[in-house]
């Protein structure tokens, strides 16, 4: 078949190979857009019809909880893989975010109590060190995935050094009332958790700096000559991955009510793999909203499914490890290069 079509555009003139294959990389970018949404669809009748709890109420709202950190993650995470870029200091930030918060609210191990303030004091943080990363990528002309390796090593030792190697337990009644608060069976955390990615979608698909990232990661030279100010922009992303990497911190933190550095421990790349099941590009400028929901629903109701079934922890990694390659072979653009920035 793939000779015959060679033979068929050898014969054709330059304009036409031209048109043959925009007209071919359409219908692939259509297959590609549809393609998680019907894997979506696929795997949600399958849980319903092997899992006859599937449908319930109480795992619907246990499977919108288990996306809740991923959820705020995804939602700063989602605009660095928009530029091409990566941030892999979001585990460390979160760490470092859960650690202080615990630190500045009613605790075991001081007698602190900022309350909100040190919530929005550890998220204004959290926005800085983002923007720290921004600064030496673009400035210092430094890849992505090195300085923010660097940033996230030392937000997870400064974490360390907060609490000193005790974890502290955090005592604050409005963390517990939130931590263990429901509005019509759902949890707190849930509803702030995708209030947070609301604000990200709104930001991503009806402002100038949403429009912005997307023209970058399409192509930053073209969105020079534009006007855009790419090392400005570059920074304000990873402010904001540093923003959602905090505000993650925190949540975990209310979650467990204990603060630690492991908090963001194993959260970042699952939540990368999400995006890009979702439809998005680690090459940049691929990607959106909706198409990170429907990655995090994805791997959350995979998740949620094996466990229904019963399968073995290991054997579900083996599983969802599997099935992500499958799905990512099937969604991603092959003919495009991959580098990240």
């Amino acid at each position: 078949m793939n000779n015959k079509r060679r033979d068929l555009l050898k014969k054709m003139t330059v304009s036409q190979q031209f048109v043959t294959q925009a007209e071919d990389n359409a219908k692939m970018d259509k297959v590609r857009r549809y393609a998680p949404l019907i894997l979506l669809v696929i795997m949600t009748a399958i849980g319903g019809i092997s899992q006859k709890n599937f449908f319930s109420w109480a795992n619907i709202v246990n499977i919108m909880f288990q996306m809740s950190i991923p959820l705020v993650i995804s939602v700063g995470l989602s605009f660095v893989l928009l530029l091409g870029s990566i941030d892999l200091s979001i585990e460390g930030n979160m760490g470092f975010a859960g650690s202080l918060v615990a630190f500045l609210v009613v605790n075991n191990s001081n007698s602190n109590n900022f309350g909100i303030f040190g919530v929005l004091i550890v998220i204004l943080i959290g926005l800085a060190v983002g923007a720290v990363v921004g600064f030496l990528h673009t400035k210092g002309r430094i890849a992505s995935f090195i300085v923010s390796y660097a940033v996230g090593c030392i937000m997870t030792g400064a974490a360390v050094l907060i609490y000193r190697g005790t974890p502290i337990q955090v005592k604050d009644p409005m963390f517990i009332a939130i931590s263990q608060g429901r509005l019509f069976g759902i949890p707190y955390i849930t509803l702030i958790s995708f209030a947070v990615f609301i604000i990200g979608a709104i930001i991503m698909n009806y402002t100038a700096f949403g429009r912005a990232v997307f023209a970058i990661g399409d192509n930053e030279a073209a969105a020079a000559s534009t006007g855009i100010n790419i090392t400005r922009t570059k920074i304000k992303v990873f402010a904001l991955c540093g923003c959602t990497a905090a505000i993650a911190g925190v949540l975990q933190c209310m979650r467990l009510k204990l603060g630690q550095s492991n908090l963001g421990l194993n959260q970042m790349f699952p939540v990368v793999t999400a995006i890009v099941l979702g439809g998005g590009s680690v090459s940049g400028g691929k990607g959106g909203s909706l198409q990170t929901f429907v990655g995090v629903l994805i791997y959350t109701e995979l998740a949620n499914w094996l466990t229904l079934m019963g399968v073995d922890t290991n054997l579900k990694k083996v599983i969802q490890g599997i099935i992500i390659i499958i799905a990512v072979t099937l969604t991603v653009e092959h003919n495009r290069k991959t580098v990240v920035k």
